[in-house]
């Protein structure tokens, strides 16, 4: 089992939709058998996802009063499973303060590794505990940055907070997210970065919640359904060398 986090700091940046693509990608292109964890207390992936209410509190999962198998509900993906969020977690930072445990997220992790090739975490914004116990937990973080001066800085602030509190922690492959080439900031940010993947902005995004589906379920031929793809191999083949 591998898991990716995808996570910023900032909020905002498209990391939801880029977070239900992914573990799309997972299940369909790649052919595994995926988990998407929803740790944000908006439950937007939850939503889209079409899960309803989860079938537990997902504050009974992170506490271990609860086994996370029994949270877990099936998608319309096929392959693709979800563990929800809900408002039980809105302090997320603090429970995990509390629970004083901290890798508590990978042995939760642990535990689902010989159900799952592949967990993927749909992280809330923030540097605070619960951002730490990601760094512990993921083999990789994927971070949206939005091309934006701010968005851009806000990468560099969490570049600097791994080498700083967390080093030789875990990887950050730094993605741009809802690209606009009609901007020219946009375009100078992106040329900038040439080695960062990007994906696009585009209207079949803002489909997703109406019709509780990933793009490549709705719009096969989509731009961003070409990216997200793209972007998968990518994460695949930096997992596959990780490993080696």
């Amino acid at each position: 089992m591998s898991s990716i986090a995808i996570y910023s700091a900032k909020g905002g940046v498209g990391k939801t939709t880029l977070s239900v693509n992914l573990a799309w990608a997972a299940a369909t292109r790649s052919n595994r058998r995926t988990l998407l964890w929803d740790l944000d207390a908006q439950a937007a992936a939850t939503f889209i996802l079409g899960a309803g209410r989860p079938k537990a509190s997902a504050r009974e999962v992170i506490e271990r009063s609860l086994d996370p198998g029994d949270a877990i509900v099936a998608t319309a993906i096929p392959g693709l499973d979800l563990l929800g969020a809900d408002a039980s977690i809105r302090g997320l930072d603090v429970l995990f303060a509390q629970l004083d445990k901290k890798k508590r997220l990978r042995r939760l992790m642990d535990d689902l590794a010989k159900r799952y090739d592949r967990i993927l975490l749909d992280c809330p914004p923030g540097l605070g505990d619960t951002g730490d116990q990601v760094i512990r937990a993921a083999d990789l973080i994927v971070m949206p940055v939005i091309p934006s001066t701010l968005s851009r800085r806000t990468y560099a602030e969490v570049r600097d907070h791994l080498g700083r509190q967390h080093k030789g922690a875990t990887p950050i492959l730094p993605v741009f997210s809802m690209a606009d080439r009609r901007r020219t900031a946009h375009c100078a940010a992106t040329a900038a970065e040439p080695d960062w993947p990007v994906i696009p902005m585009a209207s079949a995004a803002e489909e997703m919640a109406d019709r509780h589906a990933a793009i490549g379920d709705y719009a096969p031929r989509s731009p961003v359904t070409a990216a997200v793809t793209q972007l998968w191999t990518m994460i695949e083949r930096r997992l596959a060398g990780d490993k080696a």
